[in-house]
């Protein structure tokens, strides 16, 4: 056995966790542990710290994508003098999910009888919302406008933002159902997080990542 961490809770306690947190969640903790259960107890908490770090940043990035991405769908209405909200615009074209996303956004943001403000709506919907607005079935639809949001993008081509953008989708997902992450390439999703806000605004990378802990977690690793 590896010697205890400071404030270890023993053999007995570590027993008592593991039946709680469950064998089938720590098993792969501990193959990776060679079956050593206070190393696989160390390597889950640091997968909880990285997670928790990594979720700090990425909402960050996702109220920025989601406002950028917004205001790209405003300007889109007024060129094209329309003047309704574009989530409820039926001449947008939007699919079915995308549209079945909003209703439920408007009904998480409805206080009443009255309209739900707009702001409310936007912060609503999900961060799988925006990253499908970014899919190839709107590539000759409202990418032309959205590729707006993205100004210091190399290029205009869907692919280069939607690649980052579906990646980190699937890694918040995991993050959110409390999914082990320690196993991924976490340097790969980091570096998708700095690139995408640095498409939008260089000066976002800065102020996102002097705050965030993920660097500092990362060097931890056990």
């Amino acid at each position: 056995m590896h010697p205890a961490q400071p404030g270890g809770l023993g053999p007995s306690a570590d027993k008592a966790v593991l039946e709680l947190v469950s064998p089938e969640r720590l098993n792969p903790y501990l193959s990776q542990c060679a079956g050593d259960l206070d190393a696989a107890l160390t390597l889950y908490q640091w997968n909880s710290t990285v997670a928790a770090a990594f979720f700090e940043t990425l909402g960050h990035l996702e109220v920025m994508l989601r406002n950028a991405l917004d205001a790209r769908l405003v300007a889109r209405q007024v060129r094209r003098k329309r003047t309704d909200e574009w989530f409820t615009d039926s001449a947008v074209p939007l699919g079915g999910y995308a549209r079945g996303d909003i209703a439920k956004a408007q009904d998480r943001a409805r206080r009443g009888p009255a309209a739900p403000p707009r702001g409310k709506v936007i912060a609503e919907l999900n961060f799988g919302f925006w990253r499908f607005l970014l899919a190839r079935q709107y590539s000759t639809t409202l990418w032309p406008d959205l590729a707006g949001a993205f100004p210091h993008a190399p290029d205009r081509a869907l692919r280069t933002v939607e690649t980052p953008v579906k990646e980190l989708h699937q890694f918040r997902n995991r993050i959110a159902h409390h999914e082990c992450i320690w196993h991924l390439n976490l340097e790969d999703r980091r570096k998708d997080i700095q690139t995408l806000l640095g498409f939008m605004a260089p000066a976002a990378v800065d102020w996102v990542f002097d705050a965030s802990r993920i660097d500092k977690v990362l060097a931890q690793r056990p």
